[in-house]
């Protein structure tokens, strides 16, 4: 069978080569340039090589799978999950920092009664109504940042 396949891949490759016909070329009077099996009478007429050149090999290109595409993409979405871990971890221990910060602030505007406070070097005495103004905010803030 293979013999078959093997043996008539050889002869068609060979009757192309062997029907080419010769082609010729030739220019008329109006200036028409023109093609044809025959060439005309009486005129000049030049014969044009149309055998078909062997394709080139081709080079061996590299092609990337699809396992290798995936292996691209695997690791760039690593880096990025990892990144976004790294800012995540971040910012949940910015937010503890805070919640722990605001939690003393209320404590001691809670157990202080009269609280002072420096502004621009000036240290002064908040009153009742400033120092419940601030509780009510921390409450606030901490039950909706601080869970």
């Amino acid at each position: 069978m293979r013999r078959m396949i093997v043996v008539s891949s050889l002869l068609l490759s060979l009757s192309t080569s062997v029907m080419a016909a010769q082609v010729y070329k030739w220019v008329d009077a109006q200036g028409v340039t023109h093609f044809g099996a025959q060439p005309p009478q009486g005129q000049q007429a030049t014969s044009i090589n149309v055998s078909v050149p062997q394709p080139k090999q081709a080079h061996a290109t590299p092609q990337t799978t699809p396992a290798a595409n995936e292996s691209n993409v695997d690791a760039d979405q690593a880096a990025i999950d990892k990144k976004v871990k790294a800012e995540v971890a971040a910012n949940e221990a910015e937010r503890k920092q805070y919640c722990q910060d605001a939690r003393v602030n209320l404590s001691q505007l809670e157990n202080n009664p009269r609280l002072r406070i420096e502004i621009d070097g000036v240290v002064t005495r908040i009153d009742e109504d400033e120092r419940q103004k601030r509780i009510s905010d921390l409450r606030k803030s901490i039950s909706e940042n601080c869970k």
